[in-house]
């Protein structure tokens, strides 16, 4: 994993459109070219992005996702999340399966994307996330394996001016740390939908909050243990890649990180124990 820079790949998704309106038509032109040639019709994997007012990060997504290289079949989805935006105008220009969800909140839009999906495996995505290209195939590997319903991987910041690259990869360390921890007894607290896969069959019987609420992906993870094994997929070389816009709505990245440390150190001695069984529709976040 990168230390001081970003990796060279990601120059090549990493647009910097400002609105739908910077985008030249040849940029949707190799795009859709790509994403004709990597779908296929019959797909054993079901790809699902949920998008709110992401007009332009969702083409960086996709131009990542047409340049998967897979040995299993798959689809893409992208569910426009009630945008305000020109999400769906976007959406319009590229060749991938586009559904509405009005209800605000990734729980909703994930469950009607998993209602439409026609693969056997569901592979989350995020719209603002930048993918490499083995991503799709390392994941779903992973997830065929016996007694496997649901899988997460691990993700990287894309360095931006005044945050430089080694401090996000120490960032990222320490994270990949507490998350061992977490995975013992409480893997549920490590499944974003930023890289996250599980059984369609087993997501369909659990189903997703249907309201706004963070956390709606740890949720269904929780409920899905009740079928078999949560796995990590710990390889560097299937990282998503993102802003660091999370860590900056703290305010300061050194303020974000001092957030997160002690959040983890207040409920450390809590990893070492199974969560309690609880109604994950109507329990609140802590």
């Amino acid at each position: 994993m990168q230390f001081f820079k970003n990796p060279t790949w990601i120059d090549d998704f990493n647009f910097r459109f400002g609105t739908l309106n910077d985008v030249p038509p040849s940029v949707f032109d190799s795009i859709n070219a790509k994403l004709d040639n990597v779908q296929s019709a019959s797909p054993l994997v079901s790809v699902i992005i949920s998008a709110w007012n992401e007009e332009t990060n969702i083409i960086k997504c996709l131009a990542s996702m047409a340049s998967q290289v897979s040995e299993f079949p798959f689809e893409i989805i992208v569910v426009n999340n009630n945008s305000t935006d020109a999400t769906e105008e976007t959406l319009k220009l590229l060749h991938v399966k586009r559904l509405f969800q009005p209800i605000q909140g990734c729980g909703p839009a994930r469950q009607l994307g998993q209602e439409n999906a026609a693969g056997k495996y569901i592979l989350l995505a995020d719209a603002d996330c930048i993918y490499p290209k083995v991503w799709v195939n390392e994941m779903t590997k992973q997830l065929m394996q016996d007694g496997v319903v649901c899988i997460y991987g691990r993700y990287s910041f894309i360095a931006e001016s005044g945050i430089p690259r080694w401090k996000l990869f120490l960032h990222e360390r320490l994270k990949d740390v507490i998350a061992e921890f977490r995975h013992f007894k409480r893997p549920y607290l490590n499944a974003y939908g930023i890289s996250m896969g599980y059984v369609r069959e087993y997501g369909l019987q659990v189903g997703y909050v249907m309201h706004k609420i963070w956390g709606d992906d740890g949720r269904l993870c929780f409920d899905l243990m009740q079928f078999g094994k949560v796995k990590q997929v710990k390889l560097d070389s299937a990282r998503a890649w993102t802003g660091p816009r999370t860590l900056l709505r703290d305010g300061s990245f050194n303020k974000a990180i001092m957030v997160r440390i002690k959040k983890e150190v207040s409920r450390a001695f809590s990893m070492f124990k199974p969560h309690p069984h609880h109604d994950t529709k109507s329990s609140l976040n802590d």
